[in-house]
């Protein structure tokens, strides 16, 4: 099968690789399409540490194309995605119900073969079965959408609130539906492209700061009575837009650490301010369990549309410029990569 191998950063290749080989418990998926996640950047940079060498892709859909012995609940010709995220069952996070913490954790298409191929293999507990209504493209969603969603629980967005998010890129605009989704009463973005903060006007954010000629920080206090947001979500994984998100976020209120910063980053903080202004700090970088659920029904229900996100798809071929371009390029917002076109 055709197959686009990351060997160490910055050297990805178009290979033949065997079509992989499925256990027991475990289903062979013809890949459909692939998103390029904002992580994908990272791990094709080096940034994001990986094994080598790998096949990257963890936004995908496909078609069951073979089952292993013991599979029960999926069959040939179903169409499905999957949970990316497989651990043990059987660790101390596990059994707490916190399996994104697992101690042998394992992600398709960052720690174990993904779906920048033409096949690729997944656990049948990972599995989750979509509609035949449900387009390809569609279903290669719900694994950022069930990321975004659990960002979303894990602030637990009042009804009201001011919500501030820094970056208009995929998973930007995506908290920004959502938010308004949770009942926020403002949705604020600050953003530096163009494309982006007319694509964020399109979907209905209340007011859009273009960073690129106005001071954020300031921009958002005017917004708010000099107060600051209730809650601010940074979506780029920036030193520079981290500082900006403490300086944004309001007396008793929340911020959402959820762009994924390169792993060796550092920053400094003031814990007094944390301490003082008795800030809230959470973290999310995957989704789990539910938020897969709560995905698929938001795309089945057509209350999240892909399609207002999605800029572009390109075949299994150009998934290097691909990459390169969602590096390079802001004006691209979200690529999705056919491998049924090779």
């Amino acid at each position: 099968m055709l197959a686009a191998v990351l060997h160490k950063p910055g050297d990805m290749r178009l290979e033949q690789i065997p079509v992989p080989e499925i256990g027991g418990h475990e289903v062979l998926i013809a890949v459909k399409r692939v998103g390029i996640c904002g992580t994908d950047p990272h791990i094709f940079r080096g940034t994001f540490p990986v094994p080598y060498p790998l096949v990257q892709g963890h936004e995908f859909s496909g078609e069951v194309v073979a089952i292993g012995h013991a599979v029960t609940t999926v069959k040939i010709g179903d169409r499905v995605t999957a949970d990316i995220n497989m651990s043990c069952g059987k660790c101390f996070y596990c059994r707490m119900g916190q399996k994104l913490f697992c101690e042998s954790i394992n992600q398709i298409g960052v720690h174990t073969d993904g779906a920048f191929a033409q096949y690729m293999k997944a656990p049948e507990a990972n599995i989750y079965k979509i509609p035949e209504e449900m387009t390809w493209e569609e279903a290669a969603y719900i694994e950022p959408l069930a990321c975004a969603i659990r960002g979303q629980d894990r602030a637990n967005i009042t009804m009201g609130s001011t919500v501030a998010i820094i970056g208009a890129g995929p998973m930007g605009l995506v908290h920004a539906q959502l938010s308004k989704m949770n009942g926020a009463g403002k949705v604020i973005i600050s953003e530096m492209n163009a494309v982006r903060l007319a694509k964020a006007r399109e979907l209905g954010v209340d007011h859009v700061i273009n960073a690129a000629e106005e001071d954020p920080v300031q921009a958002v206090r005017d917004l708010t009575e000099g107060r600051g947001a209730d809650f601010v979500i940074e979506a780029v994984g920036a030193i520079p837009t981290y500082n900006q998100a403490f300086q944004m976020v309001r007396k008793g209120g929340t911020l959402v650490t959820y762009g994924a910063a390169p792993a060796t980053a550092t920053m400094e903080i003031k814990p007094f301010e944390i301490y003082s202004k008795e800030l809230t700090i959470v973290g999310s970088y995957a989704g789990t369990y539910d938020t897969w659920v709560k995905a698929l029904a938001l795309v089945s229900g057509k209350r999240f549309k892909p399609a207002d996100i999605i800029t572009k798809t390109i075949p299994l071929t150009q998934v290097v410029e691909g990459l390169h371009e969602a590096m390079s390029n802001k004006n691209t917002i979200k690529i999705m990569v056919d491998s049924t076109q090779v």
